[in-house]
């Protein structure tokens, strides 16, 4: 095989360097706003940072009656950023782990005791993942509102696994049918239950792909703004994302971006942590279904 020519080479280091480009800006962008001082922001250069400062993020926890910063205590707003952050990561654990408990039980009854009409049951499954969100928001409101839920971030627990289920359920179960029988028999022949059979041996076996719908499951959860805005409305009861939509954007824009910062680290560093499982999940789901 003739190795590829230096121009060719080039070409694909290009393209991957914009690619990274495009995608990193942004993130470089909000992190440089994020430690500048208000002075700066104003009469500095939009895309660099001369004097970097974590004043933004100290402000994010400071109460009314502390005085600091740029625009003084008199214009200073206070939030429950804490309640916030505690709550946020509330749900998103527990919107990680109903998701993949539910899905791992639906996907392995699915896919490996495959009921009659299993794959319509998982192309159905599946096709609800593509129904826009915005026209589930009344029903959506009116079950919350059944089970007394309005403005209790337990309703975030309910609607958040219900977004991301489809898409898991459909991956899993994929994964699932194919996975060699030969190797949970082998179990079930030495004296093993099915339920042993399916934590000690499946369940291990399945690392990457778990990691993969867990993944997809966090992503899912963070990227919302909407439901959380609706759902919860009083200022204790908000997650960081609905709690940012009400800052003050004169006043409070660089607090703001600090908060998105601070939102996002847990999700990158899980992300950054898990990227091979991650792959590897989809690509054994993706090839296993196919």
């Amino acid at each position: 095989m003739n190795p590829r020519p230096w121009w060719t080479k080039l070409g694909h280091g290009t393209l991957m360097l914009l690619a990274a480009v495009y995608c990193l800006f942004p993130i470089y962008f909000m992190l440089v706003q994020s430690l500048k001082t208000p002075q700066e922001d104003v009469f500095g250069n939009p895309f660099i940072v001369m004097n970097p400062t974590f004043e933004n993020f100290e402000e994010l926890f400071e109460r009314k009656s502390e005085t600091r910063g740029f625009v003084g205590d008199a214009l200073r707003r206070s939030y429950p950023f804490l309640d916030w952050l505690a709550n946020t990561f509330f749900v998103f654990a527990g919107s990680v782990v109903a998701t993949l408990v539910i899905s791992v039980a639906a996907a392995y009854a699915l896919g490996r005791l495959r009921p009659p009409g299993f794959r319509w049951w998982r192309r159905a499954i599946f096709a609800t993942y593509v129904i826009p969100q915005t026209i589930l928001f009344i029903p959506l409101f009116q079950v919350v509102n059944a089970f007394g839920l309005d403005d209790n971030l337990l309703a975030l627990l309910f609607i958040y696994p219900s977004m991301a289920l489809p898409f898991c359920v459909w991956m899993l179960s994929a994964y699932f049918q194919h996975l060699p029988r030969e190797i949970e028999e082998a179990a079930l022949i030495e004296g093993a239950s099915r339920t042993t059979a399916f934590f000690r041996i499946v369940l291990p076996m399945s690392r990457p792909v778990l990691v993969a719908a867990g993944i997809f499951a966090l992503g899912t959860v963070a990227s919302d703004f909407m439901i959380a805005s609706v759902f919860l409305l009083s200022g204790q009861s908000q997650t960081i994302t609905a709690g940012i939509g009400t800052f003050d954007v004169a006043l409070d824009e660089l607090a703001a971006v600090a908060g998105v910062n601070l939102m996002a680290i847990p999700v990158v560093a899980i992300s950054a942590l898990f990227a091979r499982d991650y792959v590897r999940g989809l690509t054994a789901a993706m090839v296993e279904g196919a």
